[in-house]
Order: C-alpha cells, then sequence, then structure tokens
C-alpha cells in the first residue's frame, strides 16, 4: 500500500483550491470536474472542504479509512471530510477550543450524509466505555427520528432536510461525548397542507401508513390506502429506492433508544394521524338571514375520529371552524368564517400542530441526550442548514428570502472569520498583515435586518398596523423607503435602470446577493409572515384531553388570555439566526460546501453550468481570493525540509542543522526570488502557487534522477550478488564431485579386499574341516568299539536278574492264589448270613402294610358315612323351612330382599364412620375411603357437610378481633392471590398492624399527638427519590380518613394526605415491597407528586388500605394496578418504574437505579 505524507503527492488536478493556477471560474469547474471523473469528490480550499454529491457509494468510508485519517495532520492525506472532522476533534480535545463545522449547500448536496459521516467519525475515534457507547448510540439514533418527520422527496432530492439543524456535542475533558443538544429552524410546515408536483409529504405519514401493524392503525382509526387523504400527493407517493415499511421500523427502534417511552410513541402517532384526518376535512357554504355565508363541515366522520383521536368534543371544534372571536380589551366579537377562511383555518392548524409537535420532538430529544454532569463541557457544534436557493421560474417567495437571508449571515460570519484567522496567523507567525480588499455583504444584511428601514421591519410594521394590509401595500412602503438602496431593485424603484425590463414583474422585487441577484414574487409574504392561528382554535385545542396538546397550545389556557398579537414568522427567525451567530461567534469555524453535479441524481454525471451556478452563490471564488490575498500557501519548516531536501546539495540526504536554516539554505540554492517567500516563526510562507508548482517540478525531476541512481546501484548489487552466488556454487559442486569419486574409487578398493579376504578364509576353513573330520572319525570308532563292551555286559546282567526275578514270581504267585481262595469262602458265608436277615424284614413290612391298609379303608368309610348324614338333613331342614315360610312370600319378593340387604349395607356404612370420622381441623382433609361405588354421592356430600359443620364450630370460636384479622387476610387473598409472587410469604405472616408501638413508645409521643385519630397501622417505609432511586427512611400511619409520612428520627410530619385525594395504588407483580400511591391531580396533596414507597409489610399496608377506603359511606374502591411497569408523577414530570428480574448479584432485596430522567429500574432478585 502507498504511503503518502502529503495531499501534493499522486495529485489528481489540483487538491487545494488555493494552488490553482491560473484561477478563474472556468479551471475552478474544470478542476472539480477532472476530480470528480476520478471519484475524488473531496477538494479544499485552504481549511475549507468542498464536497460533491458522487450519487452511489464509494469505498472511502470504510473503518480502516477511518484509521488512515486518525490524528493525522490535515493537508498529510488526500482531501477527506476525515481530516476536517479530525482536526476539529483535535483542537477540542487537546487545546481546549470549541469548534463548530458549518455545512451548507442546496437541496440534495449531500449536507444530511456529511453530517452524518462527521458524528461517525467523532464517535469512532472518541474513548469507549458502556457509558459513552450508550450516549454515542442516542446521538446517531436521533438522526432517523428527526429525518423522519423533517425530511420529503423533492425534485431535487429524495431525502431532503425540510429544516435547519444545529446540533452541540458535548464532550468532557477526556474528550468522550456525553451529551447533546439540537436546535431547529424554520420547519416548511407549508409543506403539511400542499406539496409541488413531483414532490412529497413529510416521510413519517407515508412510513406511519406502509410500516405500522393493522392494529396499530385501527386504533389510529388510518388506512394504508394514500389516496384517501388529501394532504398526501399521489403523483410522487412510492419512491424508488425508500422502504417506507422498514424505514418506520427503524423510526420505532430509534425513538426506543433515544429514550421515548411507548406511550410517548403512541400520543406522537396519534397526532400525525390526527394531520392526516384534519386535511379530509371540507366545507359546504351556508347562507344566514343576514346575508353572510357561513361554512359548515360536508361530512363529520373525519372530524369526528379526529375529535375521538385528540380527545375534544365534537361541537367545540366545529364551532371553532365556523367561527372566530376577536377580543379588544374587555370587549368579544364573535364572527362568522366563510368557507375560504374556513379552509384556511383548518390549513393554518394542521400546519401549526405539525411544526409545534416537531419542535415538541426536538426538546424530547434534547431531555435524553443532554449531559447529566454540571461541570463545564467541551463543544462540537455541527450545523446542517439549508443552502442559499434561487428558482430559475422566479418563484422565490417568503421561504426563499429567510433561507438566503440566513445565508448572508453564515457568508458575513464566514468572510470575518476567515480573514480573522489569516490575520491570527500572520500575527502569530510575525508576518506584516496587509488590509484585503473583499466584497463585505454587511449592507446586504442590513438591508434585510436593520431594525427601522430593513425589509423584515417593514414587513413586520405592515402585519401589525389597522387596516387593509395586503402584499401590494406591503411592495408599495418596500418601493417608498428602499427605492434608492443600490441592492433593491423593483419597477418603481429609482434605482431601477430598465423600466422596461420585463423580467421584473410588478408584483416582485429584486436583491442583489453575494450569490447574485435574486427575483421574489411578494404574494403570500404577510399572511407567511403572520403565521396566525385563530384563538378559538388554540383554545379548542387545549381543551383536548389528550396528554400533549395542553404543552403545544400553552395559549389556548383561557386564564391566561393574552391580548398582544403573536411574535411573527420573520421576528422569530432574525431572533434565531441572531442566536445563531452569536454561538458561532464564540467557536472555532470549520466548514463544509456541498455541491450537487446533477439534477437528475445520478452519478458520473456533471453539470457545468449547475456546479458553476454553486459555485457562485456558495462564494467560493471569493473564498479562494480571500485565502490567496496574502500568501498562498505556508508549510512548517521541519515538513517542507523533508519534502524539498533533495534540490539541495547540502541539505541532501541529511541537515544537521535547525530546520529553518536548512529551508534557507535550500531557498537561497534553488534562486527563489525574495519576495515570493517569507519567514516565519514556525512556518515557510510561499506567495505564488506557480513558486510551489516550480519546486514541485524540480522535486520530480530529481526524484526521477534518484530513481535512476538507486537502480544502477540495485542492478549493481543485484549482479554482484549473482555472480558470488555462481562462484560459491561452483565450489560447491567441485567438492561435492572430488567427494563423489574418492567414494567410487574407496568402494573399488573395498570389494577387492573383500574377495581376497573371502577366499583366505575358505582356504582355512577347509583345513581346519579336514582335520576336525578325522578326529570325529577316531572319537566315533572308540564310542563304537565302547558301546558293543558295554552292550554285552549289559545282556549278561540282564540274563541272572531274570532268572532271580522268575523265581521270586512263582513264590508271589502261589501265595496270592491261596489267599484269593480263602477270601471267597468268607465272602460266601457273609453273602448267606446278610440273605436270611432280609428275608425277616422283608416279610414283617408286608404285614405292617397290608394292617394298615385295612385300618384307612374302615376310617374312609365311616367319614363317607357322617358326610351323608349331615348333607341329608341340610336338604330336611331347608326343605322344611321353605314350606314353613312358602304363605309369606310374595311377587315383589326380590326387591324387599334388595331393599333390606342395601338398608344392611348403608347401615354398616354409617356405623362405620363413626370410627373413621377425622379431626375437628378444618385443614385437615383425610377422609375415610369409599366402600361401594353406589354410595359416592353420599360419601363426596357428606364429606363436604361435615367440613361447612367443623368450619362453623371453628368460627363459633372466634372472637372479634381474630375474626377481623381473618378478614383481612381473605381480602389480601383476593387482591394479590396469583398475581404478586410475594403473597405466598405473607400468608403465614400475621397482621400486627402498630409495628412500631406508637402509644407506648415515648419516642413518638410528639407524633401521636400530631395525630387525632386512631392509627390503624404504623410501620417505617422508604420513600424513592427519584433524582437517584435511593431511599429514605419514613414512618408511614394510616388512620380511617388520612395517611400520613413522618420523618423517624425527629417524628416531624412530612406530608399528610386524604384518602380521597388518592386515586390509584400501583404495585408489581413480583417479590419486591414497592408501591406507587397516586394522588388526585388538581389536589393539593398532589403538588409535589406521586409517593413511591418500598415497605416488608406491603400486603398488609395495600389491605389495610383498601379495606379502609371500602368501608368508608358512598365510595368505590380503590383501584390496584398490579404491573412490571407504570408511571408515577413527579412535580410536573412523568417517570417510569420499571420492574426487572436480577441475578444473584444484586443480592436479597431489590434496588432501584436510576437510569435516565423519564426511568427507574427496579432490579428484584431471583427467586431460589
Amino acid at each position: 500500500m502507498e504511503v503518502k505524507t502529503s495531499l501534493l503527492d499522486n495529485m489528481i488536478g489540483v487538491g487545494d483550491m488555493v494552488l490553482l493556477e491560473p484561477l478563474n471560474e472556468d479551471s475552478f469547474i474544470e478542476n472539480l470536474r477532472k476530480r470528480f471523473d476520478h471519484n475524488e469528490i473531496y477538494t479544499y480550499i485552504g481549511s475549507v472542504v468542498i464536497s460533491m454529491n458522487p450519487y452511489r457509494s464509494l469505498p472511502i468510508f470504510t473503518p480502516e479509512k477511518v484509521e488512515e485519517y486518525r490524528n493525522r495532520n490535515f493537508y498529510e492525506l488526500s482531501p477527506h471530510i476525515y481530516a476536517l472532522a479530525d482536526e476539529a476533534y483535535r483542537s477540542l480535545r487537546d487545546q481546549d477550543k470549541d469548534q463548530c463545522i458549518l455545512i451548507t449547500g442546496e437541496s440534495g448536496a449531500g449536507k444530511t450524509e456529511a453530517s452524518k459521516l462527521v458524528m461517525s467519525y467523532v464517535a469512532a475515534v472518541c474513548g469507549r466505555g458502556q457509558e459513552v457507547n450508550k450516549v454515542k448510540e442516542q446521538l446517531l439514533q436521533s438522526n432517523p427520528v428527526l429525518e423522519a418527520f423533517g425530511n420529503a422527496k423533492t425534485v431535487r432530492n429524495d431525502n431532503s432536510s425540510r429544516f435547519g439543524k444545529y446540533m452541540d456535542i458535548e464532550f468532557d475533558f477526556k474528550g468522550d461525548p456525553l451529551g447533546g443538544v439540537i436546535s431547529n429552524y424554520l420547519l416548511e410546515k407549508s409543506r403539511v397542507c400542499k406539496q409541488p408536483r413531483g414532490e412529497r409529504n413529510f416521510h413519517i405519514f407515508y412510513q406511519l401508513l406502509s410500516g405500522a401493524s393493522g392494529d396499530t392503525l385501527t386504533k389510529l382509526k388510518l388506512d394504508r390506502d394514500f389516496s384517501k387523504y388529501n394532504y398526501l400527493s399521489l403523483d410522487s407517493a412510492t419512491v424508488n429506492g425508500l422502504d417506507d415499511a422498514a424505514s418506520f421500523r427503524t423510526v420505532r427502534n430509534a425513538m426506543q433508544i433515544v429514550g421515548f417511552m411507548e406511550d410517548e410513541v403512541q400520543l406522537v402517532l396519534e397526532l400525525v394521524a390526527a394531520v392526516l384526518k384534519l386535511g379530509n376535512i371540507e366545507f359546504k357554504p351556508e347562507s344566514r338571514v343576514n346575508g353572510f355565508d357561513e361554512s359548515r363541515v360536508k361530512d363529520k366522520n373525519d372530524l369526528k375520529e379526529m375529535c375521538e383521536l385528540l380527545g375534544i368534543e365534537q361541537s367545540v371544534l366545529e364551532r371553532a371552524f365556523s367561527y372566530r372571536t376577536v377580543e379588544a380589551k374587555m370587549e368579544k366579537v364573535s364572527t362568522t368564517l366563510n368557507v375560504a377562511q374556513a379552509y384556511y383555518a383548518r390549513d393554518a392548524l394542521a400546519k401549526n400542530l405539525y411544526s409545534r409537535l416537531f419542535s415538541w420532538l426536538v426538546t424530547r430529544i434534547n431531555e435524553s441526550i443532554k449531559a447529566q454532569a454540571k461541570t463545564r463541557h467541551k463543544v462540537m457544534g455541527v450545523l446542517d442548514i439549508y443552502g442559499f436557493e434561487i428558482f430559475e421560474d422566479g418563484d422565490n417567495s417568503f421561504e426563499q428570502f429567510i433561507i438566503n437571508y440566513c445565508n448572508e449571515k453564515l457568508q458575513q460570519i464566514f468572510i470575518e472569520l476567515t480573514l480573522r484567522e489569516e490575520q491570527e496567523e500572520y500575527v502569530r507567525e510575525g508576518i506584516e498583515w496587509t488590509n484585503i480588499e473583499y466584497f463585505n455583504n454587511a449592507i446586504i444584511c442590513d438591508l434585510i435586518e436593520n431594525n427601522q428601514n430593513g425589509i423584515l421591519a417593514m414587513l413586520d410594521e405592515e402585519c401589525l398596523r389597522p387596516g387593509t394590509v395586503t402584499d401590494d401595500t406591503f411592495l408599495d412602503k418596500l418601493n417608498t423607503i428602499c427605492a434608492e438602496h443600490q441592492h433593491f431593485e423593483s419597477r418603481l424603484s429609482k434605482n431601477s435602470k430598465f423600466l422596461t425590463d420585463h423580467s421584473l414583474p410588478h408584483s416582485c422585487f429584486r436583491i442583489q446577493h453575494y450569490a447574485g441577484k435574486v427575483l421574489y414574487r411578494v404574494e403570500g409574504f404577510v399572511d407567511k409572515n403572520n403565521d396566525l392561528l385563530y384563538r378559538d382554535l388554540s383554545q379548542a385545542m387545549y381543551k383536548a384531553t389528550h396528554s400533549l396538546m395542553r404543552q403545544l397550545f400553552p395559549e389556548g389556557n383561557p386564564a391566561k388570555v393574552n391580548l398582544k398579537r403573536p411574535p411573527t414568522a420573520g421576528f422569530q427567525f432574525k431572533a434565531s439566526v441572531g442566536g445563531l451567530m452569536r454561538n458561532l461567534q464564540t467557536k472555532n469555524p470549520n466548514y463544509i460546501r456541498c455541491i450537487k453535479p446533477n439534477d437528475k441524481k445520478a452519478a458520473h454525471i456533471f453539470t457545468d453550468s449547475l456546479v458553476c451556478h454553486q459555485v457562485r452563490y456558495l462564494g467560493l471564488m471569493e473564498n479562494v481570493r480571500v485565502r490567496r490575498a496574502g500568501y498562498a500557501f505556508r508549510q512548517p519548516y521541519e515538513p517542507c525540509l523533508e519534502r524539498y531536501k533533495m534540490l539541495c546539495k547540502q541539505t541532501w540526504p541529511h541537515w544537521r542543522g535547525p530546520a529553518r536554516d536548512g529551508v534557507e539554505v535550500l531557498l537561497t540554492d534553488c534562486s527563489v526570488p525574495a519576495e515570493e517567500f517569507a519567514y516565519g516563526r514556525s512556518k515557510i510562507f510561499i506567495r505564488n502557487p506557480r513558486t510551489l508548482f516550480t519546486l514541485e517540478e524540480r522535486r520530480r525531476a530529481c526524484l526521477e534522477d534518484l530513481a535512476t541512481l538507486i537502480q544502477k546501484i540495485y542492478r549493481g548489487w543485484k549482479c554482484r550478488t549473482h555472480f558470488l552466488l555462481l562462484k560459491k556454487s561452483q565450489v560447491v559442486v567441485a567438492a561435492w564431485y572430488r567427494r563423489y569419486a574418492q567414494q567410487k574409487k574407496y568402494v573399488k578398493i573395498k570389494s577387492a579386499t573383500l574377495v581376497m579376504q573371502s577366499f583366505t578364509r575358505g582356504w582355512k576353513a577347509r583345513k581346519i574341516l579336514r582335520q576336525l573330520k578325522y578326529e570325529k572319525r577316531c572319537k566315533e570308532a572308540v564310542t563304537t568299539i565302547a558301546a558293543y563292551w558295554h552292550g554285552t555286559q549289559a545282556r549278561m546282567e540282564l540274563r541272572r536278574l531274570k532268572t532271580e526275578a522268575r523265581n521270586k514270581h512263582a513264590v508271589s504267585v502261589i501265595w496270592a492264589y491261596w489267599q484269593g481262595t480263602k477270601a471267597r469262602r468268607e465272602l460266601r458265608f457273609l453273602k448267606k448270613e446278610a440273605r436270611e436277615k432280609h428275608a425277616v424284614s422283608v416279610i414283617w413290612a408286608g404285614w405292617q402294610g397290608t394292617k394298615a391298609r385295612r385300618e384307612l379303608r374302615c376310617l374312609k368309610e365311616e367319614a363317607r358315612r357322617k358326610h351323608a348324614v349331615a348333607v341329608i338333613w341340610a336338604y330336611w331342614r331347608g326343605l322344611q323351612v321353605r314350606r314353613e315360610y312358602r304363605k309369606f312370600f310374595r311377587a315383589n319378593a326380590g326387591k324387599k330382599i334388595y331393599c333390606f340387604i342395601i338398608q344392611r349395607i348403608m347401615q354398616k356404612y354409617f356405623l362405620g364412620l363413626k370410627t373413621t370420622v377425622p379431626s375437628m381441623s378444618p385443614i385437615d382433609n383425610t377422609w375415610s375411603a369409599q366402600p361401594y361405588s353406589f354410595l359416592e354421592g353420599a360419601h363426596t356430600e357428606l364429606r363436604r357437610i361435615f367440613h361447612l359443620w367443623r368450619c362453623k364450630k371453628h368460627r363459633g370460636q372466634f372472637t372479634e378481633e381474630k375474626k377481623a384479622v381473618y378478614e383481612e387476610k381473605l381480602e389480601a387473598s383476593e387482591i394479590f392471590k396469583n398475581k404478586k409472587a410475594l403473597y405466598p410469604s405473607s400468608v403465614s405472616q400475621p397482621f400486627k398492624g402498630d409495628y412500631l408501638e406508637i402509644h407506648k413508645n415515648p419516642k413518638y409521643q410528639k407524633l401521636n399527638s400530631a395525630v387525632e385519630e386512631k392509627v390503624l397501622l404504623a410501620d417505617v417505609v422508604n420513600k424513592i427519590n427519584r433524582a437517584n432511586g435511593k431511599g429514605s427512611p419514613r414512618l408511614f400511619l394510616l388512620t380511617k380518613n388520612n395517611f400520613v409520612l413522618a420523618d423517624q428520627k425527629t417524628g416531624q410530619v412530612k406530608a399528610s394526605v386524604p384518602l380521597p385525594d388518592l386515586t390509584s395504588v400501583s404495585v408489581s407483580t413480583q417479590s419486591d415491597g414497592f408501591f406507587a400511591l397516586k394522588l388526585k391531580e388538581g389536589s393539593a396533596s398532589a403538588a409535589k407528586g406521586d409517593f413511591l414507597l418500598n415497605s416488608e409489610h406491603l400486603i398488609e399496608i395495600i389491605t389495610k388500605l383498601h379495606r379502609t377506603w371500602t368501608t368508608a359511606a358512598d365510595k368505590d374502591q380503590i383501584n390496584i394496578d398490579i404491573s412490571d411497569e407504570f408511571l408515577v408523577q413527579f412535580k410536573q414530570d412523568k417517570v417510569c418504574v420499571k420492574f426487572i428480574q436480577g441475578g444473584p448479584k444484586n443480592g436479597t432485596s431489590a434496588a432501584c437505579k436510576r437510569k435516565n430522567n423519564r426511568l427507574l429500574e427496579v432490579s428484584v432478585p431471583s427467586s431460589p
């Protein structure tokens, strides 16, 4: 990657217009075109950045680019908006200088995108951290919200800002953002009622209809069809590249990040829907007896739906559209409105409603993003405001006049601050300052804003004077007072030398602005400056129940009727511009001039005439001339010497002395004329750009010579290196070859040696083998002879032993035969004796068996006879019984037997219950098992009756005090069971009531005397502070008619609230002790707002409070809201209390923490 050290390196065209030669309008435009064709959209004029809109994405805004421009010198890299943002941020952080960045240009030039790039760069390079990231995210997400409500599609730009925006971003001493403040200027509210052909209304209307859910549209009484709303143009309802549905989701998410509550978002959408409904209201004339026409609403359906959205009585708003009340001192005069006046009143109400809603949004965003710390902050302001506007068809009206007046003031401060910056640098560097001739547009600003004879002053005078006031009377006054002004022209002015010039109509006047002549049509000047909203409409809006209406229309308060006319639009804008100029005067300015290259909103198209027109009215040529009036180029000595040191032999390659001395030697050696430069304290100043370009040309040529020298040295080094490598390779190859040859010779010698060794070893082995064989044969012969001898000896001995053994065997055989005969005789004798004994045993056993069988047969016969007798007797008794009772039996005998059996079973069941009945405790759920299925109903009913009976017996034992305690427990169950996680743990705890023993404790004697009524409950609670979420202990006392909060230490009563002033109680669904007591609006007790308390006995407190309220005569039940998110009124502000499930790190108790001005977050520990 190429590393650049100056914007002069590889420069396409001229990166800084101050160096442009020759300087004229054609060369200026051509330089812009050349850079634009090469995707160089940024160009400098000194410290001013010119930005061309490329109408496409370029790879120059990546995180890598941010790091490339971070902490780099302004002129060190190619021109870029990041360089200006980094210079401003580092000046603010390191030098403690407040900065402002002024972004101007016409619609479609890319001002909004430029402001986003500046803010995103600052957000990327500043510090990190949870709080810092949150602030950065809120600052960045404020843009989508303001764009949705303040931007619209125009013929020049699909996302045109129709308001001016100035944002002050506040930083701490480390350079980390703390917050911001946004100011808005001149919202184009006339667009709400009417849009030019090819343009749209504000984005939010289309986003709401396209992206909102069906339920939301139903609640807002809207339909997705754009054609049903008169205020929405249909020819440009959809725009290529804009997804209104996705944008609506982005806006909702951005509003949530910025800090809007869900109910606030709903309120805003209701007002947007009301504006759409307002445009559908139409009027018809109705003649009266006195001959005057009176307007009436045609179709009252849209009027009714609008009134329902805003909470206004339909008759009140309908009368405001038909009548107008004029008040003068103590008199009131009511006049009717005709149809034209009614339509004017309708449109005026729509414009005022939308513009005031937009101002409220800006204020609400400021509340969320403003810095919380009270210490001094560093400030960087970003001004995104419309540029000079000139419509070629002469349709320039009051809005263009005001816009161009603002640009005149910005041009005036731009020239003043630029000259002041130049002069300060000259004085700082010790260079003589010479006055610069330039056009001072103060005379034009005075023509417009002079308090006596200015155009705005005369316009206000015309609007306020009695009698008939028209645009023509205003033009006549201008012709009378401004006739001789050299920058004012009209058909009747003395200054006009072209009375026959038909390009100047009678109803127009022309002003010579710094950017050129602009023709203004006076039609509508008086009405737009008046910006009147009838008092009847303001009062009707004030009566609305909608939460925002009283904030948007405070003048409608009947108790504060002001007969004084409201300030005009021109006066308000003049005051706003004056404040903006004073603010900019206190900051170090940085400028971004935005230019759009074509009207087709297409890439790669550069229209010379359009760019030339913008260059003129932006005053860029004047800016270059002012910058070049003294010295066109200046640079510190060190970078200058480092860049041009190769031009002089004494400074190349290294200069050992001070940098200034080196620059003097360098310029002397280069023969630069003395009048072309000047030496400052730290910089060299060059008067003519041609001198700088001459140095650049000589440097380029010198760099080519140096490159040739470097190439020559490199080639020599490369050849020497190659030769040495070849030489080294040759030595290595020779060494390897010699090694190979010796190895080969060694192998041959070794092979021959091995052959000789083998032959020698074979001869010696054969000789040894022959000797061994001879010795072996001798040994074998001796062995054979010895074996034969030993065999003969063994056979002789064997024969002797056999003879001796035969003799011994014969004796043994005879003895054995004798013993066998003797044993057989003994065996025969024993067998005979055994046979005789067995025969006797068998005979005896047979006799015993026969005897036993005979006895068994006798017993069996006797048993059969006894059984037969028993059976015969049973049959006989049965027959007798049947004969005896046969006369008593009838046809239904079976049924009676059945009933008899059932009665016996039931009698047995009831007698059994007597022994199995459970205890008298109501909580004993045991009951005997069901013996028979047909008794299931009776079994269940008996169990229920027994339980009711023993409960009655148990209640009969209660005293009155114990009965009241159980009634309170029962009421607590009805309120909190299955709704509050804290309730189960409170069931087993008795309701004590007086936890402080206030009557016995002498510490509370003073408090006891101050409370006259009987104290029903006394406990210590924590009162939550809205500022930090921490609690302070208070004594909570409840009597029959009041509840009292007192100091725990002194016993002094802090607040005593009558129970009728209490409207509702809010608690969460979790296991915390937080509860909010909400008071009735307008009551004396609600002066400081509602109470947010925390108690360990929450269930008992709310139960007794509810019971005390309901027992009072003629009063409804108090409303108890159980939700994890509810609103609490603290003085004038509503704060949302939100309960979240925390982790073990939060401890065992709930903790309250303030997140922002509108949110208190309570972390409740997770249940074990």
